[in-house]
């Protein structure tokens, strides 16, 4: 989670309290105190609330919990008459954009740090590392709109920022820091993303670098913020939070035409929430009026309605809001958690380790002592990686997701092997050799079971390093097993194999065939294994 460093003397002056008072009330607000320094103080935020990355953010919430300033913020959003266009050729490549324009911004080097820390905060925790959003800050001073984000050839040249001479952007992917951290974003493209003003000045390589040209320094009073990224909503969020950080320094928000819709709408949502649904899920007696005090001091709008509702009015800023549970989570912070009566539960018992349990971390002992690596996959994926990529035909027996928000996420997976072979396109700027495994659940007819999966990628990985894995592992859960010539068209004919037990087909193994590291992006040899763990004799029946 990340740790956010907040300068007393700016958080005081934008709280409108003394530090004591603060560092006193910020645990109960769902934050942790890191470290207390001379000047500042360190605290660790959930992931889920990037808009508590940043001092003008903690101050804000800060207001309302402490009874300063209640009520959801009203933030104006005025017309620049600056534009954007976006380049059809970017849709393979970072097809989104979302922009603003911030005025009478006056930044010392406090705020400065706030605001960078924010950033790189939010290419983190809603970015997932510059991949689903960048976020560039220019001095608009220094250019001439209308603005074009293109794609553009990689031999176009430019001063990046900290730098003092001209470099292609294939030379700030090798030269650059910045661009060695993050060419991998880029690297699979024959064109890149670029931003430019009227005059075809570089504002931005997203998402590797901004230019020097239009640097921010505490003698900047308008910027122009550009965010860019693969999914639309990540990016709006990004942009919503950084402008309503900016607002509570006093700056003014203008809103910029991306080819032709107006952003950012720093508008409230509105929902209806039951205080019986509150009630029942805090184990509090609270009437919606009770309800609707307690949100105002979460920084939230709220009114009592008829038939014991509650009108919530839902700050723009707060992305983590997307059901009724989570406003009654903000409801019991700000009752106090301290404040609701103990009570011994109804009931005991006896707690012990699930056999599933037991098998998994035996599983996990065993690959980590072959010197593989684990892996955490999501549960989510989709088509592209399991099947497309893996040569396999679709599945009708996949747990398909009924609203997607990402075509990133629109199934639950059915297996690991595909997942840790995307996990390697994503590393390969790391050196070489990699070996991973991942132990977890798969879902097929709606049935969840468990499998492990093993890769290893390096320039001598065959079929027999990873045979020899698949006799270890076999050996050490005792499980007696034979192997059988494979079809699968996820790895080589004549380097496959089959893991069979008691007559059933329960893995599969061998080194991975040319046209899969290719849809993977992988340029050296990779061989994998997957193994149902209902095979293994203390999980069955279970």
């Amino acid at each position: 989670m990340p740790i956010i460093s907040l300068p007393y003397a700016y958080l005081e002056s934008l709280t409108g309290t003394d530090r004591e008072t603060i560092l006193s009330r910020i645990p109960l607000f769902g934050a942790d105190i890191e470290r207390l320094e001379e000047d500042h103080a360190d605290i660790e935020f959930f992931a889920n609330r990037p808009d508590l990355f940043s001092t003008e953010g903690v101050a804000r919430a800060l207001r309302g919990f402490l009874g300063i300033e209640t009520g959801c913020p009203h933030y104006t959003v005025n017309s620049s008459g600056i534009a954007f266009t976006v380049d059809p050729l970017l849709a393979d490549i970072r097809p989104h954009l979302g922009s603003a324009v911030i005025r009478n911004v006056s930044l010392d080097e406090d705020g400065i740090a706030s605001l960078m820390g924010l950033q790189e905060s939010l290419h983190w925790a809603v970015g997932r590392g510059r991949k689903k959003v960048a976020i560039g800050v220019h001095d608009l001073a220094a250019l001439t709109p209308p603005f074009r984000y293109i794609a553009a050839d990689p031999k176009t040249a430019f001063v990046p920022l900290d730098f003092d001479r001209e470099m292609t952007m294939d030379e700030i992917l090798t030269g650059h820091p910045k661009g060695r951290d993050y060419a991998h974003l880029v690297e699979p493209f024959s064109r890149y993303p670029l931003i430019v003003d009227a005059h075809d000045q570089v504002l931005s390589f997203p998402p590797i670098i901004n230019g020097e040209l239009t640097r921010v320094t505490t003698a900047t009073t308008d910027i122009l913020l550009d965010t860019t990224g693969t999914d639309l909503r990540a990016v709006m969020t990004a942009v919503t939070i950084l402008c309503t950080a900016f607002a509570e320094t006093g700056a003014v928000i203008e809103s910029v035409t991306v080819d032709g819709t107006a952003m950012p709408s720093l508008a409230p949502d509105e929902r209806v929430v039951s205080a019986a649904d509150c009630g029942s899920l805090l184990g509090l007696d609270l009437t919606p009026e009770e309800i609707a005090g307690l949100l105002e001091k979460m920084r939230f709008g709220a009114e009592p309605e008829g038939d014991g509702r509650v009108r919530v009015q839902v700050p723009c800023y707060r992305a983590d809001i997307m059901h009724d549970w989570d406003v009654f989570e903000d409801v019991a912070i700000a009752f106090g958690y301290e404040n609701i009566p103990a009570a011994l539960p109804p009931t005991a018992t006896v707690g012990a380790a699930h056999g599933i349990n037991t098998r998994s971390r035996a599983v996990r002992e065993i690959c980590a002592g072959l010197g593989y690596l684990e892996m955490v996959p999501f549960t989510l994926t989709n088509e592209r990686v399991l099947f497309t990529a893996m040569q396999r035909e679709n599945d009708p027996a996949t747990l398909r997701v009924m609203h997607p928000i990402s075509e990133e996420q629109t199934v639950v997976r059915s297996a690991l092997l595909p997942l840790l072979l995307e996990t390697l396109q994503n590393n390969l700027h790391r050196e070489l050799p990699q070996r991973l495994f991942a132990v977890g659940d798969v879902v097929r007819d709606a049935k969840t079971s468990q499998s492990v999966a093993m890769v290893t990628i390096h320039s001598e990985a065959d079929f027999s390093e990873i045979y020899a894995a698949v006799d270890v592992l076999c050996r050490e859960l005792a499980m007696p097993y034979i192997t059988r010539e494979s079809d699968d068209p996820s790895f080589l004919p004549g380097r496959r194999g089959t893991i069979v037990a008691d007559g059933a087909v329960v893995g599969t193994f061998g080194e991975v065939h040319p046209r899969v590291l290719t849809a993977f992006l992988l340029d050296q040899p990779v061989a994998g294994l997957e193994l149902d763990l209902r095979a293994v004799p203390q999980l069955r029946g279970r």
